[in-house]
């Protein structure tokens, strides 16, 4: 059911009415006019593969801009909004919700909203942008080929059912189906067994709660466990993870890390986590010469530190041995142990066990071969997003590994507007061989750090990843309010119809100086710009 717009009291509320004064203001700025009912929306033509929150919005913004889309969906109708649509209802956004705008339009409630908040602004887009009527659902893609000599692409050797496309955007995200490991004993456990998205609808009131792994997954189901009055909860984790609070300025204070790494100074942040956030529970955070702030997806969240600390979790450094009939058995380690080094062998008892083991990665390998082969396989590609081989191809947050910063929020955007301009402007396409080069020097700029150059990344430096990809290409220098902003398309357009107009001017002249013009053939070029140009603008 659509959430109603309920405006809050500035006296009451300043903080989220301020907040939604710059909703409201964002959202008449930047987000694109929907199309009437009649519109016929033009070229390029994108295939969005996912439809979840990156899918929804990267079609909203082409259709936005007058470029037609189609959108694949493996699942049914109840599957829009992507992994919102599988979690508990007990389930809520980490980060705040200022960082998780994920187009112009969405208007939150409240700082941190749930799973049905999130999944009504998610298909509320989906309705005002009509693409209700341009989303086919259970049709997996399996297939992406692409014609040699058109360049244009076919979606599951089908092109007499979903026609050709100048584009794809792949939005399969990161999260499939869910990751349950076998491990030794477990038909033997009497309790229950679920995995951490699998807990709507179950008890736990008054039980004990042993939670097996220790990232984003453990925050999800210790929500559910504090939700439902569960007794005590025992988190098994076999190594630390960093957990940063629940507090947006200092999440877009840690983003601010142009550099995308460890540095020299990220022992600073570091130290005032462990002694203002962690303070007397400094030992389950990760050893300084181990792990360090900039390698890995941080948790956000600051209630896991109060439940610590209440004696109502216990957070535990261990290997799972087995299951046991009533728990679990684990070897328990010290501080800066390694995984299956010697401990001390416990049973955790427990009436419940949740699998907090996360989701198996979807695949790409719809997409030709030579994309996920050699040195320049995912995430190590343009951008992070553009395969080298296909510069007409956008995974958009599918080949993200880890980072800190604004979650579904600005970049979706972008992403989805250097891929229309590619498309739209020849001059402003990168070729593969720059690709690769762009994608050695990120390689290069980052060869000190711990975890690979595209496994980590901060916001500020994605940032500067589209700073430097529009300064790069004086070409692209036309599109960068339309690129950041998504405004003023019509501006480039006309540019470059102009340009197209001077080429074809100095290619007739030279080819009447070397005996060897054709007639008419330049005009075809400049009535396909010109229409083109109207069809955009349309």
């Amino acid at each position: 059911m659509p959430l109603q717009s309920r405006v809050q009291n500035p006296i009451l509320h300043p903080l989220l009415f301020i907040f939604q004064v710059i909703q409201f203001v964002l959202d008449k700025l930047l987000s694109p006019t929907p199309p009437s009912p009649k519109a016929r929306l033009g070229r390029p033509r994108i295939a969005v593969i996912g439809g979840g929150i990156t899918g929804v919005t990267s079609a909203a913004h082409c259709i936005g801009h007058g470029c037609d889309v189609q959108i694949f969906e493996a699942g049914k109708e109840e599957n829009i909004g992507g992994i919102w649509s599988r979690v508990n209802n007990t389930s809520s956004l980490q980060i705040h919700s200022l960082m998780y705008r994920f187009h112009p339009s969405v208007n939150w409630q409240q700082g941190y909203p749930d799973k049905h908040q999130i999944l009504s602004q998610v298909r509320q887009l989906w309705k005002r942008y009509r693409l209700d009527e341009r989303t086919v659902f259970e049709t997996p893609v399996t297939s992406a080929r692409q014609d040699p000599e058109t360049k244009k692409w076919t979606i599951n050797d089908d092109a007499e059912t979903h026609g050709q496309f100048d584009g794809i955007i792949c939005a399969i995200g990161t999260c499939g189906e869910p990751k349950v490991p076998h491990m030794p004993g477990m038909d033997s456990f009497q309790g229950e067994i679920h995995h951490s998205s699998q807990l709507t609808g179950k008890a736990a009131k008054g039980k004990t709660l042993i939670i097996i792994g220790g990232g984003a997954s453990a925050v999800e189901s210790l929500e559910f466990a504090v939700e439902e009055g569960a007794a005590q909860v025992y988190v098994l984790a076999r190594s630390e993870k960093w957990i940063i609070p629940r507090n947006p300025v200092v999440n877009m204070l840690l983003a601010l890390n142009i550099f995308g790494q460890e540095t020299w100074f990220s022992w600073i942040p570091e130290f005032f986590l462990r002694k203002l956030f962690y303070r007397e529970l400094e030992d389950i955070a990760p050893p300084s010469d181990k792990k360090g702030l900039f390698t890995d997806t941080p948790m956000v969240n600051s209630e896991v530190m109060n439940q610590i600390r209440s004696g109502k979790v216990k957070w535990l450094r261990c290997d799972i041995e087995g299951f046991a009939e009533n728990g679990v058995k684990i070897n328990r380690r010290k501080k800066g142990t390694n995984p299956n080094d010697q401990g001390q062998t416990e049973e955790i008892g427990g009436d419940m066990v949740v699998m907090a083991t996360g989701y198996e990665r979807p695949k790409l390998d719809f997409l030709p071969k030579e994309c996920l082969e050699g040195d320049y396989k995912p995430p190590n590609w343009y951008l992070q997003t553009f395969p080298p081989q296909f510069p007409s191809v956008s995974a958009i947050n599918c080949t993200y590994m880890n980072g800190i910063g604004s979650v579904g929020n600005w970049h979706i955007g972008i992403y989805t507007r250097l891929l229309l301009v590619f498309l739209l402007d020849d001059r402003t396409r990168p070729y593969p061989f720059w690709m690769k080069r762009w994608i050695d020097m990120t390689s290069l700029l980052k060869e000190r750090s711990p975890v690979g150059p595209f496994e980590f990344f901060t916001y500020l430096e994605l940032m500067w990843w589209f700073f430097f990809c529009i300064a790069i290409n004086p070409f692209r220098w036309k599109w960068a309010f339309f690129v950041f902003f998504g405004l003023g398309e019509y501006l480039p357009m006309k540019v470059v119809a102009a340009e197209d107009r001077l080429r074809n001017r100095l290619q007739a002249r030279e080819a009447e100086e070397q005996g060897t013009m054709v007639n008419g053939v330049h005009h075809v070029r400049e009535e396909d710009i010109r229409g083109r140009t109207m069809r955009i603008v349309t």
